[in-house]
């Protein structure tokens, strides 16, 4: 696998965003199917006026988190959702054109 190939595959399949907190999603294969992780991020400017990112949350950003995550959850239950109606849509179209019958 070349280095183009490494970056676009892991790239994170959704972001949310609330003020300086945000949530990056990342899709994971494995044999059970795809497994997503979330990682929260706080954004602040450094010094030099940069964007840097953290994972330390202070107080005042933990309502705003939980809000952000809460968000997260809800898009990925969605997601796993639509993605097992597909798929047991595709095999109930498979067993009909096999002349299976429930």
């Amino acid at each position: 696998m070349n280095e183009s190939t490494k970056q676009i595959r892991n790239q994170p399949v959704h972001e949310f965003r609330i003020g300086a907190i945000k949530a990056v999603v990342w899709a994971n294969s494995t044999t059970n199917g795809i497994v997503h992780n979330v990682v929260p991020v706080r954004l602040y400017w450094d010094d030099k006026g940069e964007w840097q990112e953290t994972h330390s949350l202070g107080r005042d950003d933990l309502l705003v988190a939980a809000k952000v995550l809460d968000t997260v959850h809800t898009w990925i239950v969605e997601t796993e959702q639509r993605t097992s109606r597909r798929s047991s849509q595709a095999a109930s179209c498979t067993s009909d054109a096999l002349g299976y019958r429930a």
